[in-house]
């Protein structure tokens, strides 16, 4: 049997082991998350007012249109996609290309455009 003195030590070399045990492991086993930003907000959607629309007929055969030519109230944003369609039956989407608030559309890359097929002019712009 040992003396109760002697209980008393192990159980303390033992309390005190498992105390350094659990501590070291505690430091052991992190992680390091870095920085990072989260949000939430709201901006209003407001459109453009398109005007002087001009179709540019093509000189060789008239039925063709070239180029859809418009003005906006004003400018968009650098980097802005502007797109058009002439046909409400869907059609080609034309890329746009703009100088300030004139818009020039070429309508002539990929399927050339109509003046049949032309009886509905949509305006995508996304800034």
């Amino acid at each position: 049997m040992i003396p109760e003195a002697g209980r008393s030590a192990r159980w303390g070399v033992l309390a005190s082991g498992a105390t350094i045990l659990l501590g070291s492991f505690g430091f052991t086993a992190s992680n390091t998350v870095p920085s990072s930003k989260a949000g939430d907000g709201r901006g209003t959607i407001t459109g453009y007012a398109v005007s002087s629309v001009h179709y540019v007929l093509n000189e060789t055969n008239p039925r063709n249109i070239d180029a859809v030519e418009f003005t906006l109230d004003s400018e968009p944003t650098v980097g802005s996609t502007i797109k058009v369609q002439a046909d409400s039956d869907g059609g080609v989407w034309y890329s746009c290309t703009n100088s300030a608030t004139d818009v020039t559309c070429d309508t002539t890359v990929g399927t050339q455009f109509s003046v049949a097929a032309a009886d509905d002019l949509r305006v995508v712009i996304a800034d």
